[in-house]
């Protein structure tokens, strides 16, 4: 496992979580980090992604206006703040890295250099 997804757990409605991308041997400053989810019997989609330079960041229409990224460069983690959470936001986390040699575009289709071990949040009351 070379990233690691963490953070996630049972939330009630209009609850907050923060997780976070972790990797193991290598640093995240440089790579574009996207977290995906994928809920029970549905495809997995894009979340949010934030690119190199830290300056660009993209949030799927689901988590506009209550998700966000970030980095920690001291701390080599990218975050996925996740506010007023509802039941539709139920599904595994997981986040990707993509190197330049697969593009610099910070979205959610193509190739990574790797994915991460995913974390559940569940939100329920």
């Amino acid at each position: 496992v070379q990233l690691q997804a963490s953070g996630g757990g049972l939330v009630q409605p209009g609850g907050t979580l923060r997780l976070s991308c972790t990797p193991f041997g290598f640093t995240l400053d440089d790579y574009t980090i996207l977290w995906f989810r994928q809920a029970p019997g549905k495809e997995r989609e894009g979340v949010a992604c934030i690119g190199r330079s830290d300056e660009r960041t993209n949030l799927a229409d689901a988590a506009e206006g209550r998700f966000s990224i970030s980095r920690d460069h001291f701390k080599n983690t990218v975050y996925l703040q996740t506010n007023s959470l509802i039941p539709e936001d139920t599904a595994i986390y997981t986040c990707a890295a993509r190197s330049r040699r697969y593009g610099t575009a910070c979205v959610f289709i193509g190739k990574f250099d790797y994915w991460g071990r995913g974390t559940q949040v569940t939100v329920s009351s």
